[in-house]
């Protein structure tokens, strides 16, 4: 199966850290992460981990941390970001073929990757391979139907049906968790370049021209399950 192209941290891997910089400045989503499913001392697995930007965090606690990834120059990132972290490894593949064993993982999480709905059944199957019985999954995606980043996604990508998602998500057993996480930017350049590799091009001009400042309110679902 064809692997599906991220371009905003394909094409632009320095810009997507700095989206990653910005996001969640009040740590919201580890924080409802934990509450469902804790990671410490356990074994979690990233699924589309990219750069590895989340690999030190989850490694502050996890026994062991696993990134998968699928593009190669994102994997050499990942591996140069964690080579000091004797516990966080870092392998190549991809979410429908995870590289690890059956029932080898306590807590999975795939942010942005993949996981967008209908069309990523052959993941979840995986996920419901490699997840131990008592683990938790995780999916982290955007919230078209609230704030501004979430109208900005509406209107760049209309073909998006946040009903069908989550008639998708909750007919298999998966819960949600509305999150409000926030970008703040150290400017207003750095705003620019995120939401232009974000949004089409003119769905991103038409946001910037109607936005002012470096901040902008953003809702996620935080859609998990218990195995």
């Amino acid at each position: 199966m064809r692997v599906r192209p991220s371009p905003n941290i394909w094409n632009t891997p320095e810009l997507y850290e700095l989206e990653n910089r910005a996001a969640d400045p009040e740590d919201r989503i580890a924080t409802g992460m934990r509450e469902i499913g804790d990671w410490a001392g356990r074994t979690l697995l990233d699924v589309g981990c990219g750069s590895g930007f989340h690999l030190p965090r989850w490694a502050g606690s996890a026994t062991r941390v696993i990134g998968v990834e699928p593009h190669p120059p994102l994997v050499a990132l990942a591996r140069r970001r964690t080579r000091s972290l004797p516990h966080v490894s870092v392998l190549a593949g991809r979410a429908e073929e995870l590289p690890v064993p059956d029932a080898s993982v306590d807590v999975a999480h795939a942010r942005w990757a993949y996981f967008f709905g209908p069309g990523c059944e052959p993941g979840l199957r995986e996920l419901d391979r490699v997840v131990r019985r008592g683990g938790t999954a995780f999916v982290v995606d955007n919230d078209p139907t609230r704030s501004t980043f979430g109208a900005w996604f509406r209107r760049g990508f209309p073909e998006v049906d946040p009903d069908a998602v989550e008639r998708f998500w909750s007919t298999r057993g998966w819960q949600r968790r509305p999150i409000d996480m926030g970008w703040s930017f150290g400017s207003r350049a750095d705003l620019e370049s995120v939401v232009r590799i974000e949004l089409p091009p003119e769905a991103a001009e038409e946001a910037l021209a109607s936005h002012t400042g470096t901040t902008v309110d953003y809702a996620v679902n935080l859609w998990w399950r218990h195995f």
